[in-house]
């Protein structure tokens, strides 16, 4: 063969393709490295090809298994523009507020039993909740902002109160939220009037009441059966009005020993208010800051900030005698499960103030009360939650940091830092997880470090579960990732208390599902009748019945169904038995009967307190030991580096 010289093959010093050319360069590599390249380019292949196959079989089994779905029946019609529903706590009535004033029907039956109408009046918030064996007590808002309180009493609906009631409409105020306590002995509302916000929490008298109702049913049976009575009903007493707190201020005191002096003066250590800082000298510390952080300032940023300042609001709950918490000689005397304090946060605040409702009515509401508690955080609170026996209350703050406090020790429990790659908190709400303790004493429910399981959703619409509790270890892991879409934001996200670790999610785009936080997993979809459809699906309208396991839901008309057209338009009462599902049946669990069995321990005594204290600190000190060791270690290496 004829072997061409160099010459005649015209190479260019530029032209390196066969740099780029995978099989040259194998070829030009020496064996044995050529057989070790090809064998284990075959053996990435076949590992590939395994992997492949082990995908699609896991794709095929996971298709195979399919949610469970639930469907809803249809019960019974509900009244025009049905805005809210709620159950009676003993689960024998039902209420609802709709566009005519509000009904309430027998819980087993659905058969209105009674109605308050009125013509122009629509009822957009309902509660309920038991006076007694006989009586029950109903707080509604309406759309106007005003705040109603109704009694059911003898299958008659009476108006008790109007909270906020004015005839000069320039003076009017309007109520934004109004809660009732459970039994109905406390009633708060927040008030909002000419830019002014404020929160009144009364004191309902059950007992004239109940009076009252006896007398109301004797004369409408003697004299006017079918007509209204004219009863006078007692009085209820305004408890207290809480304003916001005021902006820190300069002080007009020149010495310590003057501050000391005037502690009694209706102000609160903790607060930020009992200090010596006049005004020359905040004005002082706030130049040196602007001075030193300028290139970080906005001036612009601050004045948008300023004008675009979004309203005020207050968020509140009551609370149930627990541990060291105050007021518990006052509320020796009274009946179990009565609320002895309220705790109260604003927004753009740091602090959660606590009142004790155990204090006579003040002759002159107006006078400002003055906090018993006090809990301080280092941020500012976005949203909170208090568990079922009122013993934790977790705090949402704007550094992706949640706060548990522990009521019957007065110390918090845990704080827990959440991703930060989510937005800010919106809601939390605590799940009812109770283990099974091996002894039925109190004491040992209430010495066992049981865990604490909480549900945090996110602006974005991702949800997290933290699991903390005294001698574990805290923790928080990620249970929904933020949806893709719009539709898929959870617009309810519902603790379902008979049901162990399970949660009620209800997302924009209609779906509704039973979601096992605990295990991450999605037990069943609720689906309605193929004629209806979830009402507004941005803000349904449920309720669901804790005693007798039962939900309910506002169904409309389903526009796409054919059957749909000829039926009736009319709205429609939609429920789900969970004793009669099978797919829940394992997560069923009992629940106690007396707030005492809920908090784990009452205590009527400082003595008893103070052992319960100590003898947690007994059980905690190996926990306490190894926190102190690693935090020296952490000490030890921060010097070396420095």
């Amino acid at each position: 063969m004829d072997i061409p010289e160099a010459s005649d093959h015209q190479w260019s010093e530029d032209d390196e393709s066969f740099l780029m050319d995978p099989e040259l360069l194998r070829d030009q590599l020496p064996q044995p490295f050529r057989m070790i390249d090809k064998v284990l380019d075959r053996l990435l292949d076949m590992a590939w090809d395994t992997i492949s196959k082990r995908e699609s079989t896991r794709v095929a089994e996971e298709s195979k298994k399919k949610t469970p779905t639930l469907e809803l029946c249809g019960a019974a019609q509900l009244p025009e523009s049905t805005n809210c529903l709620a159950y009676s706590e003993d689960g024998r009535y039902i209420s609802m507020g709709h566009s005519r004033g509000l009904s309430v029907s027998c819980a087993s039956s659905l058969i209105c039993v009674s109605a308050w109408l009125q013509d122009r009046l629509e009822i957009t918030s309902i509660q309920m909740t038991c006076m007694d064996e006989k009586g029950y007590l109903l707080g509604t808002v309406d759309d106007m902002g005003v705040a109603r309180v109704f009694a059911y009493h003898t299958e008659s609906i009476h108006l008790l109160k109007v909270i906020n009631d004015t005839e000069d409409i320039n003076q009017r105020s309007i109520c934004l939220t109004f809660e009732l306590s459970k039994g109905g002995d406390y009633g708060a509302a927040s008030i909002s009037c000419n830019g002014a916000l404020w929160l009144e929490v009364y004191r309902f008298p059950l007992e004239a009441w109940l009076k009252d109702l006896e007398l109301a049913a004797s004369q409408k049976q003697a004299q006017n059966p079918s007509g209204v009575v004219d009863v006078k009903w007692s009085p209820a007493a305004v408890l207290m009005k809480i304003k916001p707190p005021k902006s820190l201020a300069g002080t007009t005191v020149k010495s310590p020993l003057e501050v000391l002096q005037r502690v009694d003066c209706g102000i609160v250590f903790g607060s930020g208010q009992n200090h010596t800082i006049s005004n020359r000298q905040w004005e002082e510390q706030e130049a040196v800051f602007r001075s030193t952080y300028r290139k970080y300032i906005s001036t612009d940023t601050d004045e948008t900030k300023e004008t675009d300042e979004s309203p005020r609001h207050c968020t509140k709950h009551f609370l149930l005698p627990c541990g060291l918490s105050p007021g518990l000689s006052e509320a020796k005397s009274q009946p179990a499960g009565l609320p002895v304090a309220v705790c109260v946060w604003w927004s753009d605040s740091h602090n959660l103030l606590q009142y004790l409702l155990c204090r006579a009515p003040k002759d002159k509401p107006d006078v400002e009360p003055v906090p018993d508690v006090l809990w301080p955080n280092a941020h500012e609170i976005l949203c909170s939650a208090v568990s079922s026996c009122t013993r934790y209350i977790a705090l949402g703050l704007d550094a992706a940091v949640v706060t548990v406090w522990d009521r019957q020790l007065g110390l918090p429990l845990s704080v827990v830092l959440v991703s930060a790659a989510d937005s800010a908190f919106t809601r939390m709400l605590f799940l009812d997880y109770r283990p099974v303790f091996a002894e039925d004493s109190l004491l040992s429910q209430a010495l066992t470090p049981a865990k604490v399981h909480l549900l945090v959703v996110c602006k974005s619409g991702a949800t997290h579960v933290l699991t903390t509790g005294r001698g574990a270890e805290s923790c928080a892991t990620q249970l929904t990732e933020r949806p893709k879409d719009s539709g898929g934001l959870p617009t309810v996200i519902a603790s379902v208390p008979f049901l162990q670790g399970l949660s009620l999610v209800a997302q924009k785009n209609g779906k509704m599902f039973l979601q096992d936080v605990i295990h991450k997993t999605t037990v069943c979809y609720l689906i309605p009748p193929t004629t209806r459809l979830f009402a507004t699906p941005w803000d349904p309208v449920y309720a669901l019945d804790i005693k007798q396991q039962t939900l309910v839901i506002r169904g409309d008309q389903n526009p796409s169904h054919s059957d749909s057209l000829t039926a009736d338009c009319q709205s429609q009462l939609l429920i789900l038995r969970f004793r009669e599902a099978a797919v829940v049946e394992p997560y069923i669990v009992a629940l106690p009967d007396s707030p005492t069995q809920q908090t784990g321990m009452s205590f009527v005594a400082l003595e008893e307190a103070c052992n319960l204290y100590l003898q947690q600190r007994v059980l905690s000190v190996d926990e306490r030991n190894k926190a102190l060791t690693q935090r020296w270690k952490q000490l030890q290496e921060h010097v070396v580096t420095v």
